[in-house]
């Protein structure tokens, strides 16, 4: 309830009366100030006059007085800039570190917002606020979805700069991982990216020019060669594969001549419920074609700016052995098991495009962050439950750039119940009629 309360400061929903602090000085409000979403007092840089004193400064706020100390401010010299605690029950006096007692105000939450705001935390429907979406005029619904989508290419830019900076400033290292962990389609994400960060890409380096040595990398330090990595089910006609034998002997010749670490456990892969064409294995194996091939490298993707030059890029065929396996022994129907038109746009949505948008980020070059945004304006919207809540409530859906803002706005805002950050929360405060 006190996010209510900054809600109602911050919107100055203030009711009619006259606002007087609890010893009876008039209290006008000049400038609410900036919210302050992280440690310290809520909002930054307010104005207000008490009592006719012009004061700057910031605002506290606590569903009661004694919640300052119960949140132990009365010792915090970070809470000596207050200049006003905004309350909804006054039952105690309160006063800074530096013993300064603090003027109070009592700041009534009307019983409509109030009634609205819990209905919008406790309906089970999701989105809470579907109501009003169809009466949304489309201004407010397209800037709100603008905002949205920014916020999530800046928040997935950041991921990828805190991989660069991790990894001492290597755009071409941080690029591999990055694609590399969206080869794991969600299930397998984070073990591809241990792999990604595992993988000794200087010898891989050293034998870009041969297929199956870069193969024998990919798999052996993925640790998908060893006995045991194979199901039970297949492993006796693996151990009879001629070119699993060929790939665990080069994989060892090269473990030693570059004193290779261990691979990693086989263990951390998952197999459950996926689709042969997500095993480990075959996406591996295409990673190190787009590796031998060269076609997926940072320079060559931050160039590109339509999705027809990535999909050329990113849709190669493995080695021939691959054309009729997705493991080791087990044989398959014979195809070419390129990534498929819609694994394209995943990669392109989830790796590209943060790519580009960090790198126009580090170097202030807001055309590739424009670039950015025009991809996923190109490409089609994710396809999946979240899509389908938003177009059910009357929201248009017409590309990836609107799918991403309306998974954005479910994450950090519908998930997190943080209505009153959103503008569709706001609205429905405002007009919805009880």
């Amino acid at each position: 309830m006190e996010k209510l309360l900054h809600y109602i400061w911050k919107q100055r929903i203030l009711p009619l009366a006259e606002l007087l602090t609890t010893d009876g000085q008039k209290v006008e409000i000049l400038d609410p100030g900036l919210h302050n979403r992280n440690a310290g007092p809520d909002f930054f840089n307010a104005k207000v006059k008490v009592g006719g004193t012009m004061w700057v400064g910031n605002v506290e706020m606590h569903l009661r007085s004694s919640d300052w100390f119960r949140h132990g401010h009365q010792t915090d010299a970070a809470y000596n800039s207050v200049i006003l605690h905004v309350v909804c029950e006054a039952d105690m006096e309160v006063e800074t570190a530096g013993g300064r007692t603090l003027p109070q105000l009592q700041l009534p939450i009307p019983d409509d917002i109030r009634q609205k705001y819990d209905t919008l935390c406790q309906t089970e429907d999701y989105p809470r606020c579907w109501r009003i979406i169809p009466s949304l005029p489309s201004l407010t619904v397209h800037s709100w979805m603008s905002a949205l989508l920014f916020e999530r290419l800046k928040q997935r830019a950041d991921r990828c700069l805190a991989r660069l900076d991790a990894l001492q400033g290597d755009w071409e290292r941080m690029a591999f991982v990055t694609l590399a962990r969206n080869f794991g389609f969600g299930i397998n994400g984070d073990p591809f990216e241990q792999w990604a960060t595992h993988l000794p890409l200087h010898a891989c380096a050293k034998h870009r020019d041969d297929l199956f040595q870069l193969e024998a990398l990919f798999l052996g330090t993925a640790g998908l060669l060893a006995p045991e990595a194979i199901p039970q089910s297949a492993r006796e006609a693996a151990e009879q594969d001629a070119y699993l034998k060929r790939l665990r002997s080069e994989y060892a010749y090269l473990s030693h001549k570059f004193s290779l670490e261990p691979p990693m456990p086989s263990h951390l892969w998952r197999f459950l419920r996926l689709r042969p064409q997500n095993f480990p294995h075959l996406r591996l194996v295409q990673l190190a074609q787009l590796y031998h091939q060269d076609t997926a490298s940072f320079a060559t993707l931050i160039r590109a700016s339509s999705r027809e030059d990535l999909h050329k890029a990113l849709s190669v065929a493995p080695s021939d052995y691959w054309r009729e396996h997705y493991l080791f022994g087990l044989p398959s129907r014979s195809s070419e098991k390129r990534l498929s038109a819609s694994s394209c746009d995943l990669i392109i949505i989830n790796t590209i495009v943060p790519l580009l948008f960090a790198h126009g980020s580090r170097t202030d070059n807001e055309e590739e962050q424009e670039r950015a945004v025009n991809i996923l304006e190109q490409l089609k919207p994710e396809a999946n439950f979240i899509m389908r809540q938003w177009k059910q409530c009357g929201l248009s859906v017409e590309s990836a750039a609107d799918s991403q803002a309306l998974i954005q706005l479910k994450r950090e805002y519908c998930d997190r119940i943080d209505c009153l950050r959103c503008r569709f929360g706001y609205e429905y405060l405002k007009r919805e009629k009880k």
